[in-house]
């Protein structure tokens, strides 16, 4: 589905946007009819509350409560509850600034996604916004478009998103906005030198792959790299059948960094941009990668594999490497990569690295704007030790017991090498309904990368 606003010139109905502290002022305003309605209803405008005001035709409008500033700073995007509305066009009527006005429209615009490619019994038509005043309709059309790209492909389930299918969207992407790709997969791998890449997919029927798409002839160099682990079962080191509910989702940075390729060059965006995605399964079979196995990487440093469950960093080390083989201003990795994560800083934050103070100023300015939350965690370079474990350069699970997420982005950050490198290590998935965030897939970060580029690059 496409993201939409209604026309400008459709017949809308009102959608009243009322502050707690403006509740007495609002039912004043109102007729003796629709005032009675409210107060009988009880509306005492709390954050999200939704209520359907009749008129002699039907509903003649709606109302929605705004709540308390101290109730609006712990949810964000409460005002798309109001996407549940009957089916037509609908209209804002409220004292909203315009951050809130943006607010507003993107999380409209972002719950109206609906996954129904499974259900027999499709969901109607959903009611519509008309695009309130001062909000740019083609950033928040093109955040909507590349947020949808992302949840589609992560709540596809593996049987439907193997590497063969990431690989197809992948090309769809490409040839719609008139990019260049091109895929390695199989034992091409391996003449093509990435060994690793090779490793973690081999066992399986669906042949793993690289893919590499460029974007833009002028301007500031961006990569985004992401990980496309289209289903983990922790391969021989075997992941418990709970650990593998949610492994559908594995590939959830190589679908975030093309929801967010696809929001760049949906707005046409004055950068060069390069996206490479590492696609495989982590499945067993008689020719798995093994615990204990030595793989000599792309960039030539050797991994000992101590756990086959932390196959995530290997794939990425190799699309790392190749990353840096060629200049770029910006570097952005993005991956599903730790439980460790999770425990920091819970399901709803996107937790990121970097070495560069002023990237890190750029994406919390991003984040702020796009309301995207992210939280900056550290690369401590005296954790570096733990990652190495004497018989090869490095040890991919150290099994330390402590900052498992922070050992997993040093580990990247060897294979990235580059001053301006930014590492998010995200869940991608919402596990409740949330405004704007139903259950499933969800991106985490793209937002506020896509609002923080041009004081990342410059421009």
């Amino acid at each position: 589905m496409t993201p939409v606003f209604a026309e400008s010139t459709a017949v809308s109905r009102p959608l009243h946007i009322v502050a707690a502290e403006d509740l007495a002022g609002f039912l004043q305003s109102q007729s003796v009819a629709a005032r009675g309605w409210l107060t009988d209803q009880g509306f005492e405008a709390a954050l999200g509350d939704l209520r359907l005001i009749p008129g002699g035709d039907g509903v003649a409008a709606a109302v929605i409560g705004f709540g308390s500033a101290k109730t609006r700073a712990r949810q964000r995007f409460a005002l798309a509850k109001a996407a549940s509305l009957p089916a037509g066009a609908w209209h804002l009527v409220g004292n909203l600034s315009q951050t809130q006005r943006d607010e507003a429209a993107l999380g409209w615009l972002l719950a109206m996604y609906r996954f129904d490619r499974y259900r027999t019994a499709k969901v109607g038509a959903p009611a519509v916004l008309q695009l309130p005043e001062g909000c740019d309709a083609d950033r928040l059309l093109a955040m909507a478009a590349g947020e949808y790209l992302t949840r589609d492909l992560i709540n596809t389930p593996a049987a439907d998103m193997g590497p063969d299918q990431l690989e197809a969207a992948f090309l769809e992407l490409a040839a719609r906005f008139g990019a260049r790709a091109k895929v390695v997969k199989g034992d091409d791998l391996l003449e093509q030198n990435f060994p690793m890449i090779h490793a973690v997919g081999r066992a399986s029927p669906r042949e793993p792959r690289l893919m590499d798409l460029h974007w833009g002839n002028s301007g500031p160099s961006l990569t985004l790299v992401g990980k496309g682990v289209c289903f983990d079962t922790g391969g021989l080191n075997i992941k418990p059948s709970t650990g593998m509910l949610l492994m559908k989702k594995d590939m959830g940075g190589a679908a975030t960094v093309m929801g967010l390729a696809q929001m760049i060059m949906q707005l046409g965006l004055p950068v060069r941009l390069r996206v490479i995605v590492a696609a495989v399964e982590n499945v067993i079979a008689g020719n798995a990668l093994k615990p204990k196995d030595i793989l000599t990487s792309r960039k030539g440093l050797t991994v000992e594999v101590n756990d086959t469950d932390a196959e995530g960093r290997l794939v990425l080390g190799d699309a790392l490497a190749l990353a840096t083989e060629t200049p770029t201003d910006v570097l952005i990795s993005m991956a599903t990569l730790t439980g460790a994560a999770r425990v920091a800083v819970g399901p709803d934050l996107a937790p990121y690295y970097t070495d560069d103070a002023g990237m890190a100023a750029a994406l919390e300015s991003g984040a702020a704007a796009a309301f995207d939350p992210v939280w900056r965690l550290p690369f401590h370079t005296p954790y570096e030790h733990i990652i190495e474990p004497g018989i090869a350069d490095l040890d991919n699970a150290p099994g330390w017991g402590f900052a498992g997420s922070v050992t997993a982005a040093l580990f990247l950050r060897r294979f990235a090498d580059h001053p301006r490198y930014m590492h998010f290590d995200i869940y991608g998935h919402a596990p409740a309904d949330l405004p704007a965030r139903p259950k499933g897939g969800v991106g985490q970060g793209a937002r506020a990368i896509l609002a923080g580029l041009p004081a990342m690059l410059g421009s």
